[in-house]
C-alpha cells in the first residue's frame, strides 16, 4: 500500500512537535490511527492533502457553527487584515464586539477580551478569588477549563482521552485549592460547600458538559449550584467556551434559565479565529485591572482580525433567528439515527454523542444513561475506534474521541443530516 502525504507529513511533525501535534486529541491515538491534515474548508466539507473529501461534525470543535469559510467572515477578515494585523492599542471594534456580547447575554455588564478559552476560565477564576478573598474553588470531574495549573483536576477532554486523570507539572498546593465534585450531584457539591464555609471563593462549571461526551445537567443542578454559591457569599462561573452562541444566542442562561456572576467564552466568539472572553456582573469585573487589582492582560487581547470574525458572526447569528431552530432539529435527526441502533444518546440543542455503553444499567434497563465523569469512563473505547473509523471511511469527520462532542452546524443540509443517518444505520 503506497504512503499517503498526511503520513509523510505526520512523520515529519512528530519529529518537530511532542507527538506530532500541537494539540493532543489531533494525534488520533485514542483510535489507533494516523492524523489526516487538513488543506482547505468550505461550509460542511474538509479536504486533506491526499484529496480526501470529509463532511465535518468537528467543525474545529465547535465556533464554526455557519459552516467553514463563511463568505461574509472571510470578507471581515480580509478587510481587518488590511487595515493591520495588530496594534497592540485599542481599537473601535473592541467596543462594537463588546456591546454585541452585552446585547446577547444577559448577565453580561463588562467584558474583557482575551486569546484563549483557557485564558478566559483562567482570568475568570482570578477575578472570582480577588473579589471574594478566597482561595478554594470547586470544580466537577470531568469538566475540562482548559490547561491551567489549578483547574487540570479530574478534567475531561483531552485528559480522558489520554488517560491522564492528572497533569504532570501542576504543583501540589495548586491542587489543594481546587475542590472535586460529581457533575449532577447535589449532596457531592454540598458537602464540599459545608466542609469548607467560607472558604470557596466560586464554583466553575460547564453548564452543559461538553468534554465528557455531552452530558446534560439534571433537573434541579445548576439551579442548586446558584442557591448554594448566592447563600455562601462564593460566586458562579459559567464556563461557556463551547456553550456560548452555539446553545443559544444568549448562550447557557437563555438555554437553562439559570444566571451565573461570570461567563467565559471562547470558539464562536471569535468566529473560528483566536480569540475569548470572559465577564458578569459590574461589580465583580471591576476588580480587574486598571479598574483594581486583579492582573490580567494581554498585548494580541482583543486582537483587531479575531475581532472582526467574531462581530460578523454574531451579527449573522442576530439576523437570522432560525439558525438555531434549523440546527437543533437537524442535530435531533442525528441522535435518533444512534438510539435506533442501541447507542447512548446526549444531545443539548446541536451539541450531542453517542455513548458506547455496554451491558444494562443498574435499573435493568438499555442503553445505560451517561449523567457524569465515572459514567462516561464506563464507555467501550474499543467499539468507539471501529465507530471512527468506519465513519471516516465513509467521508465523515467526527471526533477522534468517545469524550469529544459532534457539532452540527448550519450548513449542513437537511440532504446532508438524511445521508449522515444512512451511513449510522449501515455501519454501527
Amino acid at each position: 500500500m503506497s504512503i499517503t502525504q498526511s503520513e509523510v507529513l505526520f512523520d515529519k511533525a512528530q519529529r518537530l512537535m511532542p507527538g506530532g501535534v500541537n494539540s493532543p486529541v489531533r494525534a488520533f491515538k485514542a483510535v489507533g490511527k494516523h492524523p489526516f491534515f487538513v488543506e482547505r474548508a468550505q461550509g460542511p466539507w474538509l479536504y486533506d492533502v491526499d484529496g480526501n473529501k470529509y463532511l465535518d461534525y468537528v467543525c474545529s470543535w465547535g465556533p464554526n457553527i455557519l459552516g467553514h469559510a463563511h463568505p461574509r467572515v472571510i470578507e471581515a477578515v480580509q478587510r481587518a487584515c488590511e487595515r493591520g494585523l495588530t496594534f497592540g492599542a485599542s481599537t473601535p471594534w473592541e467596543i462594537e464586539l463588546a456591546e454585541l456580547i452585552q446585547s446577547c447575554v444577559p448577565d453580561i455588564e463588562m467584558v474583557r477580551l482575551v486569546s484563549s478559552g483557557t485564558e478566559a476560565v483562567m482570568s475568570a477564576v482570578r477575578v472570582a478569588r480577588g473579589f471574594t478573598g478566597r482561595e478554594k474553588i470547586i470544580k466537577f470531574e470531568g469538566n475540562y477549563h482548559g490547561h491551567s495549573d489549578g483547574l487540570l483536576m479530574k478534567a475531561g477532554s483531552g485528559l480522558m482521552t489520554q488517560s491522564v486523570p492528572d497533569s504532570a507539572g501542576v504543583p501540589a498546593t495548586y491542587a489543594q485549592t481546587t475542590l472535586t465534585a460529581i457533575y449532577n450531584d447535589i449532596e457531592s457539591v454540598r458537602s464540599l460547600m459545608e466542609e469548607n464555609r467560607g472558604q470557596i471563593a466560586a464554583i466553575v462549571v460547564e453548564p452543559v458538559a461538553a468534554n465528557m461526551g455531552v452530558v446534560p445537567p439534571k433537573e434541579g443542578f445548576l439551579e442548586f449550584l446558584r442557591h448554594i454559591t448566592q447563600k455562601q457569599g462564593a460566586l458562579l462561573i459559567f464556563d461557556e467556551v463551547i456553550t456560548g452562541f452555539r446553545l443559544a444566542l444568549g448562550g447557557a442562561t437563555e438555554y437553562t434559565g439559570v444566571h451565573a456572576d461570570l461567563h467565559t467564552f471562547g470558539k464562536i466568539v471569535g468566529g473560528g479565529m483566536p480569540l475569548a472572553a470572559y465577564g458578569g456582573r459590574k461589580d465583580v469585573m471591576s476588580c480587574v485591572a486598571p479598574l483594581g487589582t486583579v492582573y490580567q492582560a494581554g498585548t494580541l487581547s482583543g486582537n483587531p482580525v479575531s475581532v472582526a470574525a467574531g462581530i460578523e458572526t454574531i451579527k449573522i447569528l442576530m439576523e437570522d433567528s432560525k439558525i438555531y431552530e434549523r440546527i437543533d432539529a437537524r442535530a435531533s435527526q442525528l441522535a435518533k439515527a444512534f438510539c435506533k441502533k442501541g447507542l447512548t444518546v446526549n444531545r443539548a440543542g446541536s451539541l450531542l454523542s453517542a455513548f458506547f455503553t455496554s451491558g444494562w444499567n443498574e435499573k435493568g434497563g438499555f442503553p445505560h444513561p451517561i449523567e457524569n465523569y465515572a459514567d462516561a469512563c464506563g464507555c467501550d473505547r474499543e467499539a468507539f475506534a471501529d465507530y471512527f473509523g468506519r465513519m471516516l471511511a465513509s467521508g465523515i469527520y467526527v471526533a477522534p474521541s468517545q469524550f469529544e462532542a459532534l457539532f452540527v452546524s448550519d450548513a449542513h443540509s437537511d440532504d446532508l443530516i438524511h445521508k449522515t443517518c444512512d451511513v449510522i444505520d449501515s455501519i454501527v
